[in-house]
């Protein structure tokens, strides 16, 4: 029994020795997911044949991220249904894909585990042109077109016909840039449509990421008109509407968005008008002027004309027959709008009234007044316009830029020195803050906002641009 007992002992302190040394064996570090918080959802830029670095925050508390985990990025190219895969962290790569939104993954894995963890997010490619400033203008009776870098200082200067071996039709009126459809996925800037009124040669459009030509503007039409003068062309409901030869175009929508025919022009909307080149659209109705009859006209969602079939409430003018034919400037809105227009003595009026066309059942044209235009003596053939969206006009009188309000007739001259050169182009910003104005060489951007007179800048002026501005497209 004494023997028995002193086994039993033994056995015991064996035991505690044993629960000692194994309690030792369950200490450890607890370590959390890998996380990559910066990444989900989010577009990165790049540019073709740059070089790209991505170095999202990898998160991996009690771990190294270096040497317990592997990454692997897959850049997919939808157009050809192929994926460029690579591998490390962080990623460095020559990027080398044409422009456009590319889907990327990025996949982690745990090495010890071999859990692996999924994070989704973008790369939007450019190019060299994908931002800056795209510049219309004319020199000698030449027209050029031009690239600006942000920095507003580098000027590739007549790009057009450095990589396209030819010159631009002469006249030119508009550069109107073409955007991807909208609803799949970011709009980008695909072309720019130089549009000029010369009725010897067409006008063209170019890639907007290599201002290579893609095309003579007759090509956007399904079955072109022998001739075709651009008025003017805007992108307001997804694809570019616009006035050509006096009649209202609408593109086709009537296809799959990245469709060979998506956004071309069939047949103008039919009706007996001749309509001027200022015009207002939302979804549901396009209000213009027909310059020959002299009344405002409207156009119902689907382009179909509607002429003057609307109430008229006021007798302050008769908007069906203004008697006045030419049409200086108006961008019309639902609510409260403003139209500048001459009549057959040169009289220059101001026009005012409101807009009500969203109700099929209540079409309505109110006017409120007709008066002569205070700044009318200002006024020159050329006089280029724009209006804020609280109904502050600016308009130009050779060097010289006005800001008139209509609500009390207040006319000002901005203080700005332009050397005595010709005002040739005028731009507005969104936000309304900042007027661009083009005169021969250069162009300014002026601070109009809240208490600012246009004296000083917001962005540095751009010099040595090819002749007078026209037009610009600022890429972002």
């Amino acid at each position: 029994m004494k023997i028995n007992k002193i086994f039993l002992l033994l056995l015991f302190v064996i035991a505690l020795g044993g629960c000692k040394k194994d309690l030792g064996n369950y200490s450890y570090r607890k370590i959390t997911d890998p996380n990559a918080p910066d990444l989900g959802g989010k577009i990165f830029p790049a540019i073709e044949g740059d070089s790209l670095k991505l170095q999202p925050l990898i998160e991996y508390p009690g771990g190294d991220i270096n040497k317990d985990l592997t990454f692997t990025w897959r850049i997919t190219y939808l157009e050809q249904q192929t994926a460029e895969t690579y591998t490390g962290y962080p990623l460095k790569i020559v990027y080398n894909l044409p422009p456009g939104l590319r889907p990327v993954r990025l996949t982690i894995t745990v090495k010890s585990t071999g859990v692996q963890y999924y994070y989704s997010f973008s790369i939007l490619g450019g190019t060299q042109y994908s931002l800056g400033a795209t510049v219309l203008s004319v020199q000698n009776g030449v027209t050029k077109l031009s690239f600006v870098l942000p920095d507003n200082k580098t000027i590739q200067s007549d790009i057009y016909s450095t990589l396209n071996n030819e010159t631009l039709p002469v006249n030119p009126i508009q550069l109107f840039a073409k955007y991807s459809p909208p609803y799949y996925g970011p709009r980008t800037l695909q072309q720019y449509w130089i549009l000029c009124n010369d009725p010897n040669k067409q006008s063209v459009m170019i890639d907007a990421t290599t201002m290579l030509k893609v095309n003579d503007f007759n090509k956007q039409f399904l079955s072109a008109p022998s001739t075709i003068i651009p008025g003017h062309i805007e992108d307001s409901t997804g694809v570019a509407d616009g006035v050509i030869n006096g009649k209202f175009y609408m593109g086709t929508t009537s296809t799959a968005p990245f469709a060979p025919d998506y956004g071309k022009y069939g047949n103008p909307s039919p009706g007996n008008y001749t309509m001027s080149p200022y015009f207002s659209q939302t979804y549901p109705w396009t209000f213009g002027y027909d310059e020959t009859a002299g009344a405002f006209i409207s156009f119902d969602g689907g382009g179909n004309y509607n002429g003057s079939d609307y109430q008229v409430n006021g007798t302050a003018f008769d908007p069906t027959k203004t008697g006045l034919h030419t049409l200086l400037f108006m961008q019309p809105v639902t609510g409260t709008s403003y139209a500048f227009m001459k009549d057959a003595n040169g009289v220059i009026d101001e026009l005012s009234f409101t807009l009500a066309l969203d109700d099929y059942n209540n079409r309505t044209v109110s006017p409120i007044y007709k008066r002569v235009f205070a700044g009318a003596s200002l006024i020159q053939p050329d006089t280029k316009w724009q209006k804020s969206q609280v109904d502050v006009f600016y308009f130009t009188s050779n060097d010289v830029i006005y800001r008139y309000n209509p609500v009390n007739q207040s006319l000002k001259a901005l203080n700005t020195n332009f050397g005595g050169k010709k005002v040739t182009m005028l731009k507005l910003s969104p936000d309304g803050n900042t007027l661009i104005a083009g005169v021969d060489g250069s162009i300014y951007f002026l601070d109009v906002s809240v208490g600012k007179d246009g004296s000083t800048v917001t962005q540095p002026t751009i010099n040595g641009i090819p002749g007078s501005p026209v037009d610009m497209v600022i890429a972002k």
